[in-house]
């Protein structure tokens, strides 16, 4: 179901049949430099992540993370982009991630510009966050590109590892 169109991309909501997208998506070097390794092996592990987080979220926030496609080719995903609401942190939080062939191509920044006004319009939240590693500086420009300013060092996952905690009020 697409929930947004922007000039060069749907925006749909993730399914469980995007599973062996997602063991190809969190399973690349940067996927797994930056973000982590969610020890996702399998499709089966892939499914078991979607139930248990993503898709979740929708039902338990009304929001989630969002696959993206290119409108010329929309059964083929070429990332994520969304907003989640964890435990650890006290406002929801954006965040992205594409294959490497599609990085550097503006895709993020056009998708999370129509994440942070659903984010606003539809979700009615009132400041969005986001956190990342202080070397991955794709990340920290695309984050100050959308007007989130870093705010604070923080471990919110009491790992021994200091993210870089940005905000804006929306």
């Amino acid at each position: 179901m697409i929930i947004v169109k922007t000039k060069r991309l749907h925006i749909s909501k993730i399914v469980l049949k995007d599973a062996a997208f997602f063991l190809q998506l969190m399973n690349t070097p940067g996927f797994l430099k930056y973000i982590g390794d969610r020890n996702i092996k399998t499709i089966a592990d892939a499914k078991a992540y979607l139930k248990s987080g993503l898709l979740k979220s929708y039902k338990v926030h009304g929001f989630g993370y969002y696959k993206l496609t290119l409108k010329e080719e929309p059964d083929r995903p070429i990332g994520i982009v969304g907003i989640l609401k964890r435990d650890v942190l006290e406002h929801p939080d954006v965040g992205f991630a594409l294959l490497p062939e599609y990085e550097r191509l503006g895709y993020s920044y056009e998708a999370s510009i129509e994440i942070l006004k659903l984010a606003k319009d539809r979700f009615n939240l009132k400041k969005i966050t986001a956190i990342t590693n202080p070397d991955n500086d794709k990340s920290i420009k695309l984050l100050e590109k959308l007007g989130l300013k870093l705010e604070q060092r923080t471990d919110p996952f009491n790992e021994g590892k200091d993210l870089l905690l940005f905000g804006k009020a929306l």
